[in-house]
């Protein structure tokens, strides 16, 4: 005792403002995998409207142009897919290296591109890209940050992806498509020289048995302290991951904790689906899991999103009181200040009202542009032809649209990913779970022609205010509140026998920590 009293006097504690400095910082390289992401997914919104029944150069018709629009979602989940065992393998830190090099490709293709095969190639180079790029970015700012800041810096990342596509529309209103291609390249290259500059996660390093080098990136992340200001954070690292090192196998037939057992020669085959059965499978993996996939489907489908690559003309459609490049450019604007907003708000608002009033609120816009729609519209107006669009204009929708915006702008899925999957399967999981947005993404681009095509504008937003609706009644019944909990307290959460709605009741939070006590004891 002591000796510990002499050394914290020897070594005064880190700031709040130090430690939560360092983790920020140590988030810029993944924020700008985010800013490349943003301007990934939006860079078909501002290629459309030229390419759409060009009079020269390259051009494409409606049905190319709905591939066109759709076609990166399509690819994405492969990425996504692929983007968990990289994680796995490299380390997170190392991954956020390696995952820039399809989007170096993709952005240089785009800019030569001579036709439309390799038009195409190029858009689905970049949804490959934004697919492999999911699973590092929300694993390791979930893993290097403060259970206490963890919301805020998650939504910060966001802020990033908003940045990404505000510049993305921005360059679309004063450059050409090519040329913005070519001046997006310069943000891969950024992010890779960034990662040079930031530690690998702790736990990440401690499942490999690199302890010494987890106690410095610790120290490195709270605020390049000394190793006695961090050794309780660290001790209990070192617990969880000598408990991930246990035989998983062993655990769930047996209740039993050891790392050499009979399993250990086990044929590899043999063995990798008993691992996947007990991992991916478990419920503390297949419940989140879940839950997040239906989360997506809701957010996606329930607005903003499937009109994205066609949005200039989905303005121009309703007859907006402004340009459609314009309010393109303001939606980006629009969707910074939510950023914002959510990163000053999270931790004194909570996820779960916030996740729960974003979805009403863009529901509740959505059906009120059908309604405007159903009654101010002709039946012919269809937004993949310019020629059909009315001639008089109105503030009314052009208010309802922005207000769709906004709410879309606090919605968390993205969030969630990064906290609610313990670490045995969180990269894999992270990679599904992304996979299954772009599905979901793929679907809504895709099938807007067709939404419209039989059901008018009107239609359309009826659909997706409908899809708002159920999914705020999905996450009212099934969103925990995880502001402010440890993963290892998610984890041990899900894994309940019950998904309670509140999770941040501290009677319920107290009743989980004597569990857990007299589980370890």
């Amino acid at each position: 005792m002591v000796i510990k009293v002499q050394m914290e006097q020897m070594s005064p504690a880190v700031s709040k403002f130090r430690s939560i400095a360092s983790q920020i910082i140590s988030s810029l390289s993944p924020n700008f995998l985010l800013l490349d992401l943003g301007m990934a997914i939006s860079f078909p919104t501002i290629a459309l409207p030229v390419l759409l029944n060009a009079r020269e150069g390259l051009s494409v018709n409606d049905v190319q142009a709905s591939w066109f629009g759709s076609l990166s979602s399509l690819t994405q989940p492969f990425g996504a897919f692929l983007s968990g065992p990289i994680v796995d393998y490299l380390g997170r830190r190392r991954a956020n290296f390696v995952v820039n090099l399809p989007h170096i490709i993709a952005w240089i293709l785009m800019y030569f591109s001579w036709d439309l095969p390799s038009l195409f190639m190029a858009n689905a180079l970049l949804g490959l890209g934004t697919g492999i790029m999911e699973a590092p970015i929300n694993a390791y700012v979930g893993e290097i940050s403060e259970p206490s800041i963890r919301g805020s810096l998650s939504t910060f990342t966001q802020l990033f992806l908003s940045l990404g596509t505000f510049a993305m529309y921005f360059l679309g209103a004063v450059v050409d498509w090519r040329s913005a291609a070519l001046i997006s390249l310069a943000v891969p290259i950024c992010s890779m020289a960034l990662v040079l500059l930031v530690p690998e996660t702790p736990v990440w390093l401690l499942s490999r048995g690199r302890e010494k080098d987890a106690l410095n990136s610790l120290c490195k992340l709270r605020g390049w302290t000394t190793p006695e200001h961090v050794r309780e954070e660290f001790d209990q690292l070192v617990d969880y991951s000598k408990k991930l090192q246990n035989c998983v196998i062993c655990y769930k037939l047996y209740n039993r904790d050891t790392q050499t057992c009979e399993h250990v020669t086990m044929n590899p085959i043999r063995r990798s689906l008993y691992k996947f059965r007990y991992v991916m499978l478990a419920k503390e993996t297949l419940r989140p899991l879940i839950f997040v996939m239906v989360y997506f489907m809701f957010y996606v489908m329930s607005g903003l999103t499937p009109i994205k690559p066609n949005m200039v003309n989905i303005c121009g459609a309703f007859g907006m009181a402004q340009d459609g490049k314009d309010i393109v450019l303001n939606v980006g604007i629009i969707t910074i200040c939510c950023s914002i907003l959510v990163i000053a708000s999270i931790r004194y608002v909570g996820k779960r009202k916030m996740a729960i009033t974003s979805l009403l609120g863009t529901a509740i816009s959505c059906a009120a542009l059908s309604v405007y729609a159903k009654y101010n519209l002709d039946d012919s107006v269809f937004s993949y032809d310019t020629s059909t669009f009315p001639k008089e204009t109105s503030y009314v929708p052009l208010i309802l649209f922005y207000l769709m915006a906004f709410f879309t702008g606090f919605n968390l899925p993205w969030v969630l990913v990064g906290e609610v999957f313990p670490f045995r399967s969180r990269a894999s999981a992270q990679g599904i779970a992304a996979a299954s947005n772009y599905v979901f993404t793929f679907l809504g681009a895709k099938s807007l022609i067709d939404l419209e095509v039989y059901g008018q504008l009107w239609g359309t937003f009826a659909v997706y205010a409908a899809f708002g609706f159920v999914g705020t009644i999905f996450l009212y019944f099934f969103l925990p509140e995880t502001e402010g909990m440890s993963l290892e307290d998610i984890e041990y959460f899900f894994n309940g026998d019950k998904i309670q709605t509140f999770a941040n009741d501290p009677v319920i939070n107290t009743i989980k920590r004597l569990k857990r006590r007299n589980v370890n004891e």
